[in-house]
């Protein structure tokens, strides 16, 4: 693991380094000292290839986030193993750039991880590659590569930066609607916007791959990384249990009547509906499914699928990709990482966001982020913290 030579010195996980930055222009104002973060699969490697090509000074930089990387992938799970940091070193001699790896494991697990396992103790559900782009790629790296004396972080998410003709910049979803990974980019302020690119929002994925081969880029056949990178086996409940352990408690009917029995309340989510381990069916013969988990009392409560419908929501600590929010105005919403917009009336109070949504959506719990869009650009983002439901009131 190693830094630049002759580099700044600068903390090992990127923790209190300077927040004044020089603005960084758009690629009309001339090459820019870019680090390209690359994490061994191909998104991140085009990414890196096209910065090049368009004349910045591009340096590749592989995050280790993990403590005990496995030497392979399982399956196509996971990112974080020492074949990807293989895979990104031969990226980038193929690419022509220079390459470093940087430990990060320790912050990683500070940030990621433990808030991970903590919010499901506490009930809620979270959303790990959300908190990694904040906590990590657009904070921990980027104030390092300011500090460096970088200009920008290129990573591989599909979004859209616009640079507006008066100054200032706005994130806008991929022109790829299957990509798109603008709802996990929302955690993004105006700051760590205006020193980010990303090449690929352009482009479609199979267009990606094919540039990839084009380029003579081993990674373009390569899985893309699914689930929880920390959780190579896709087992969240297996993980969860190691970290909580057993804690055996109720599952509940609405009415409170007791239908069987939990070995964790952490293992379930709301709208679940496999692997509840009721006894007996429900009187009207129809499918139940997690309306709510308590952690005080360690209950789940189960109920009727209308049970999910959300009608509003509360969201706290909202981050803005530009001009916040004023008073009471019309979005379309996000959320959840793969759902759907629904058009909503957001409020802001403070630094509480509220949300009336036009149509009920299902399965939206405490935990999760709530994207507003205006059209294509990301306005900003913030936590769920309660809503309001038909059954069961969170």
């Amino acid at each position: 693991m190693s830094d630049f030579p002759g580099a700044p010195t600068a903390p090992s996980d990127g923790r209190n380094l300077p927040r004044e930055r020089p603005e960084a222009g758009a690629a009309a104002n001339g090459p820019l000292r870019v680090l390209a973060a690359m994490s061994g699969g191909v998104d991140s490697a085009v990414a890196a290839a096209r910065a090049a090509e368009a004349g910045h000074e591009v340096t590749g930089v592989h995050l280790a986030l993990s403590a005990n990387p496995q030497s392979f992938r399982t399956g196509a799970r996971g990112c974080c193993t020492i074949e990807d940091s293989r895979d990104a070193r031969r990226a980038a001699d193929v690419i022509g750039i220079p390459f470093y790896v940087w430990d990060l494991a320790e912050r990683f697990r500070e940030d990621v991880i433990d808030d991970f396992v903590a919010e499901y103790a506490a009930g809620r559900t979270p959303n790990p590659c959300l908190r990694c782009n904040e906590k990590i790629k657009f904070a921990a790296l980027l104030d390092k590569a300011i500090a460096l004396g970088f200009d920008a972080v290129c990573t591989g998410h599909y979004a859209r930066i616009v640079d507006l003709p008066g100054g200032g910049r706005e994130l806008h979803r991929a022109v790829d609607p299957a990509k798109d990974q603008s709802y996990v980019l929302g955690v993004l302020d105006t700051d760590q916007l205006a020193h980010s690119m990303f090449p690929l929002g352009d482009t479609t994925k199979d267009a990606i791959r094919e540039e990839a081969e084009r380029r003579g880029l081993a990674v373009a056949k390569k899985p893309d990384s699914h689930d929880i990178c920390f959780i190579a086996d896709g087992d969240t409940q297996g993980f969860l249990a190691r970290h909580l352990g057993e804690a055996t408690g109720d599952i509940l009917d609405a009415d409170g009547t007791k239908l069987g029995e939990h070995d964790g309340a952490y293992g379930f989510t709301i709208g679940q509906r496999k692997g509840l381990r009721i006894g007996r069916p429900a009187a009207d013969g129809k499918p139940r499914y997690v309306l709510d988990i308590s952690p005080v009392n360690n209950t789940v409560t189960v109920g009727p699928a209308e049970g999910l419908d959300v009608l509003g929501l509360t969201a706290i600590r909202p981050r803005w990709c530009g001009t916040p929010a004023v008073g009471e105005g019309r979005y379309t919403a996000q959320l959840r990482a793969h759902g759907e917009e629904v058009p909503v009336t957001a409020t802001l109070d403070g630094e509480e966001l509220r949300v009336r949504l036009d149509t009920p959506a299902r399965g939206i719990a405490p935990g999760q982020a709530v994207v507003l869009y205006d059209g294509t650009r990301v306005v900003g983002s913030a936590t769920i913290s309660a809503t309001e439901r038909r059954g069961v009131p969170a």
